[in-house]
């Protein structure tokens, strides 16, 4: 693209993206405040691995900046496009500390879970905010320097990235950040942003928190019988909530919108079809023993999740909506209970 791009917060995901970008030879500055991971990148290069010899890179053309530096960017041209990758909780405080750095004409990308273009709105301005959604890429931050894929690549079958505008126009620059980010996965630009943005919370809702509460692996997860129906009913609410806002949920994974709501009110037939793929979707994966959500991995690190931001978002707009949701309360109050050390992380917190 021949622009300047900032990465705040080189963790799994913006690590791994901006790593890609910079083998093909972008000008990337990753950040990052794990100082230990930034003087490793410095040292070795960020070490990039996946399920196929081709994903196993070593990465050194990447520029890097410790966090606590970013006063340095003063004297350095502006960035065109910062994309920020940080935790949600950290999303008003970083968009602020980096947009003096950003170009007059330049924009920033929410390259993030959970829904927080409004936020970085908020900030830079609707038309400096753009958001990307990164569906089932299961990167992970194991070591300084070190990320790992533990998701085969979309490519034709299933497409990673969508990009879009908060107010669903397809723009010019979205169909460039396209072209970026198709040269580390299958990539598409979309009209439905905020929807999608809800469908990929639906299925981090019915997963992250859950693994983070019980410390199973997604395939321990999905195959203890208790703990899946109660997947599917944190799911089936946070389908409910969406729908009440108005927004169009797109497939999620294996699923359709209506078949994973009507298995999380029982229905027989739609809860036995649910149930099946969750039971056998993992198994085809050797890394699926030791794989954990992002929520999961926070958790075992010591770090302070996002459930507010992912399950306590639903519960927020399931109150403004008026549509229950005791499942997705529940697991709120389990996640931080787990999170702040009264109860420990086992399938018994939440009933399995």
């Amino acid at each position: 693209m021949g622009k300047r791009m900032a990465f705040m917060g080189a963790g799994a995901l913006g690590g791994y993206t901006g790593s890609y970008f910079a083998h093909h030879g972008e000008d990337v500055t990753l950040i990052d405040f794990w100082p230990e991971h930034i003087e490793a990148i410095r040292a070795g290069g960020m070490h990039l691995d996946g399920l196929s010899d081709a994903e196993k890179i070593v990465v050194t053309r990447a520029k890097t900046l410790h966090g606590k530096d970013l006063e340095s960017l003063r004297n350095q041209p502006p960035f065109d496009i910062i994309f920020i990758a940080v935790k949600s909780y950290d999303t008003e405080r970083m968009t602020k500390a980096l947009l003096p750095y950003l170009a007059a004409d330049g924009f920033m990308v929410s390259l993030q879970n959970c829904c927080n273009e409004e936020t970085i709105a908020s900030i830079a301005g609707q038309l400096r905010t753009v958001g990307v959604i990164a569906s089932s890429i299961s990167v992970e931050l194991y070591g300084p320097g070190r990320i790992r894929r533990m998701a085969e690549r979309g490519g034709s079958a299933h497409t990673v990235f969508r990009v879009g505008e908060i107010d669903g126009s397809i723009t010019g620059r979205v169909n460039d950040l396209v072209s970026l980010f198709s040269k580390v996965d299958s990539t598409k630009a979309t009209a439905n942003l905020q929807g999608e943005r809800w469908t990929k919370l639906v299925q981090n809702g019915m997963s992250n928190g859950v693994s983070a509460a019980t410390g199973l692996t997604g395939h321990a997860r999905d195959n203890n019988d208790a703990i899946r129906r109660f997947s599917i009913e944190v799911a089936g609410e946070a389908i409910r909530v969406g729908r009440a806002m108005g927004l169009k949920l797109e497939k999620m994974g294996k699923f359709m919108p209506d078949q994973l709501e009507a298995a999380s009110r029982g229905v027989p037939e739609a809860l036995a079809e649910v149930e099946q793929i969750m039971k056998t979707r993992k198994a085809a994966n050797p890394q699926a023993g030791i794989q954990r959500p992002s929520m999961a991995q926070d958790m075992q690190k010591g770090r302070k999740t996002e459930i507010e931001f992912m399950n306590g978002l639903i519960v927020r707009k399931g109150r403004e909506v008026a549509v229950p949701t005791p499942a997705n309360e529940r697991l709120v109050e389990a996640v931080l209970s787990v999170e702040t050390g009264k109860v420990k992380a086992a399938p018994e917190v939440l009933g399995g």
